[in-house]
């Protein structure tokens, strides 16, 4: 027994003795620091976690920010973490000395889940060639070819619509089986039937992959903060069914287009395209980047309009606004690329809502090469994870005055001068800028127009106020989901 307690006590010693060393890291390069804990450091407690992980960031941006620092060092376990908050340190992360930073830092394990290595998580010159190849496939004119396929959509949308407007409506769900349908017809040029079929396979395998139980929190956990061993151990990002039932999808659609000489106007024509041209793509990179532009596409654009509209419920008079815009730009024809374009309110709207409920809330880089903070004489090590609060940016009074309220005369043509290009970065900024941004707008004004056109949107009481974000979510989502009423336009 006094043996046993000897060796509890010398394991419990060598433990302190070891995060005590490593939560000096930051103090040794004399960058101000955040207390860790142990053994998390900086992070929640992943079993007790209380906030998404983005609200938590935002919170810990707002201390760095109100001790009055341009930066500071954080431990995500024992792992030294870097996190600013002023904006020219964001811009030079971003931009400025962007090939100190060209990684996000992200997991993938190409060898045994090949799905997992596509243009969002890979990095250094794989990205940068994959990153040339398909930047011209998202450019304004492959948008308008795209645009007619798109559109398609809406029709099922307003049946839906119509079919529950007297009832509370999920708006949550109903856009996301909306968006996935345009993802679905666009990417891998099928229709998904997400209206008619409950179980329709893409909306059952999209969701499967934001799905937040606690095993999965944990295992992003692990992949997260071990990558090297989880490679080893041979850990998918996504699981195994997930991954055969979009690769199966691919590979088919490649096969059979081909075999039949079938060419369509979507995202998969383009690939193909690009896979028997000199720069090339393979059955598996086309599958990683098809499945990421999908899972990208469909949350992301469903939860900006969820957001969009839940904001015109609660603020009847910019609805209306939207819908006189709406109604002179278009009278009585039919939606169309160039009219979206006209748009200028709903673009504000838009922007208005992104920034408010950014649905990617942070953003994370990897130094891939020693760094030296140009005013300081600091060395970020390579290898060191940085982070920047997308949440907490745009909800900083100092740059968004009165940031709780929805305001989108901030984004006017005569009102920018206050803010600053990166206090706003809904989309990122720089080469790593959301590539699939033109298309994430394009789909989100179809959606919104094609809605507010015949219906009118106010809250109903099933709808939790005030918003509080769901813990499980890595993409900004409302807790208990927004319950809106519909009401048909005369």
């Amino acid at each position: 027994m006094i043996l046993f307690s000897t060796v509890l006590l010398f394991v419990i010693l060598t433990v302190k003795f070891y995060y005590k060393w490593k939560f000096n890291y930051w103090r040794r390069k004399k960058i101000p620091t955040l207390p860790p804990k142990i053994p998390f450091g900086n992070l929640p407690n992943p079993l007790k976690q209380q906030e998404t992980t983005g609200v938590h960031i935002k919170l810990l941006y707002d201390q760095i920010k109100d001790n009055g620092w341009k930066h500071a060092g954080l431990y995500f376990l024992t792992r030294p973490v870097y996190m600013v908050v002023d904006l020219e340190y964001v811009k030079n992360i971003l931009t400025k000395d962007f090939q100190h930073f060209v990684d996000r830092g992200f997991y993938f394990n190409e060898k045994d889940d090949p799905i997992s290595a596509h243009v969002f998580a890979i990095g250094g010159q794989k990205w940068r060639n994959l990153r040339t190849k398909l930047t011209p496939t998202f450019t304004s004119g492959k948008m308008k070819q795209m645009f007619q396929t798109l559109l398609e959509c809406k029709t099922s949308l307003l049946k839906r619509v119509d079919k529950e407007h007297q009832t509370p409506i999920n708006i949550k769900e109903i856009l996301g089986c909306f968006t996935t349908d345009i993802i679905g017809s666009c990417a891998f040029g099928l229709d998904c039937n997400t209206f008619k079929e409950e179980d329709s396979p893409f909306r059952k395998y999209g969701k499967k992959v934001f799905e937040s139980n606690l095993r999965r929190r944990l295992q992003i956990f692990f992949f997260t903060h071990f990558p090297s061993l989880a490679r080893a151990l041979k850990v998918r990002h996504f699981s195994k069914d997930v991954a055969d039932f979009f690769t199966k999808v691919v590979k088919d659609t490649v096969n059979y287009r081909e075999e039949n000489n079938y060419t369509r106007k979507d995202f998969m024509q383009l690939l193909i395209e690009l896979k028997n041209s000199k720069t090339g793509l393979t059955l598996d990179e086309i599958a990683a980047q098809s499945l990421i532009f999908f899972l990208a596409g469909f949350e992301t654009s469903a939860t900006t309009m969820t957001f969009a509209l839940f904001e015109l419920a609660k603020n009847q008079e910019i609805q209306q606004k939207v819908r006189e815009e709406i109604g002179v730009i278009l009278g009585d024809d039919k939606i169309t690329y160039e009219a979206l374009q006209k748009m200028k309110f709903l673009t504000q709207v838009i922007n208005e809502t992104l920034r408010k409920y950014p649905p990617l809330s942070f953003l994370t880089r990897e130094c891939v090469k020693d760094y030296k903070i140009p005013d300081q004489d600091v060395i970020i090590e390579k290898g060191t994870k940085v982070v920047i609060s997308i949440l907490g940016l745009h909800r900083d009074e100092d740059y968004f005055p009165d940031p709780e309220k929805f305001d989108p005369g901030r984004f006017s043509e005569d009102n920018t001068g206050f803010r600053d290009q990166f206090a706003y970065i809904p989309f990122g900024e720089g080469p790593r800028i959301c590539i699939g941004l033109r298309f994430g707008m394009m789909q989100t004004k179809v959606g919104l127009v094609s809605l507010l056109r015949k219906f009118k949107f106010t809250v109903n009481r099933k709808t939790r106020e005030p918003i509080k974000f769901d813990v499980k979510g890595f993409i900004l989502a409302a807790e208990g989901d927004i319950w809106l009423n519909a009401q048909k336009v005369c």
